[in-house]
């Protein structure tokens, strides 16, 4: 009996020896990639836009015609096994060489991130270095003011959102969340109450971005809603509609560390809801390479937020 290097039996299974390979596929190690990332099966699946016992069966074909145990499974948890850590470790090295070899410069056509306001702080420009590194794919910022920032049209590859509603053939993955700040005109009454309540907005005139905006009427509860809502296209229009007066604005509390703009202020609301953030992609016919850079987004450093 074959054994493993940590001295448990290999797999059974599969038409091959031990250590024959002629019947992996790239399908195989892309699943082993996955699980090997996220160490869940479940959020392996979900990445892939595949399914719990597909996945298994595909690690398990590749267990057996490897020869080696490549996860350490019990009922609560997936580790890698030192074996499946060196394969790993190959293979993302590997596999990127591979694809760029089958694929000629004049067939690799830039990847298209769509955004529509204000790209989050760092891991988007982690992930873009690592993708463009990885794959030899350029990738092209492009801001479209729709909820789904083009990714739904086919203006964009991949879309970067903050929509609340899921959408019929695409696939989406949350990355993180954020909180809310209030944007409000320097000399606003809000100004004197330091950190305003959540409840306490709907007191005001609100200008909410209808469009691409992370929130809507229905994140306040009845007796506390805006009852003045002055109505804007863009993250631009909404600012601006602020510094006239006209209202005040939740937005994501990465403005904090950007200047926006000399006459608006931005304060720390508390009880506000979160905002999730999330890559998007068509489900079928998108960029060859879309999943890929989902993918790197999944392994940059600067996403704390790993629940997914």
């Amino acid at each position: 009996m074959t054994r493993t290097d940590t001295g448990s039996p290999a797999p059974a299974g599969g038409d091959a020896p031990a250590g024959h390979t002629a019947d992996v596929s790239l399908r195989h190690l892309y699943a082993f990639l996955a699980v090997a990332d996220t160490l869940s099966f479940t959020r392996a699946a979900h990445r892939l836009a595949s399914n719990q016992p597909a996945l298994t069966r595909s690690i398990r074909r590749l267990e057996a015609q490897m020869g080696v145990r490549l996860f350490e499974r019990t009922t609560r948890s997936v580790a890698l096994s030192s074996a499946g850590a060196r394969l790993r470790t190959e293979l993302r090295t590997l596999l990127p060489r591979f694809e760029n070899a089958l694929r000629p410069d004049a067939a690799r056509p830039a990847l298209r991130l769509g955004f529509s306001w204000l790209l989050p702080d760092g891991w988007v420009h982690e992930t873009i270095a690592r993708f463009e590194q990885e794959t030899g794919t350029r990738v092209e910022l492009r801001r479209r003011d729709d909820p789904w920032a083009g990714a739904d049209q086919g203006a964009v590859d991949v879309g970067i959102v903050r929509v609340h509603t899921r959408q019929a053939g695409m696939h989406a993955v949350r990355m993180s969340d954020e909180a809310h700040v209030v944007a409000v005109p320097e000399s606003h009454p809000l100004t004197r109450l330091g950190r305003p309540h959540w409840s306490d907005l709907g007191r005001y005139p609100m200008v909410l971005n209808t469009v691409t905006g992370s929130v809507a009427e229905q994140d306040w509860e009845e007796a506390h809603r805006p009852q003045e809502i002055v109505r804007c296209l863009n993250f631009d229009e909404c600012i601006e509609s602020v510094a006239a007066g006209k209202g005040i604005s939740p937005v994501p509390d990465l403005v904090l560390r950007r200047n926006i703009h000399p006459s608006v202020r931005f304060l720390p609301v508390l009880d506000a809801p979160r905002i999730d953030v999330t890559l998007v992609r068509p489900t079928h016919n998108g960029h060859p390479l879309a999943g890929r850079f989902i993918e790197a987004a999944l392994r940059a450093p600067a996403l704390a937020f790993r629940d997914r």
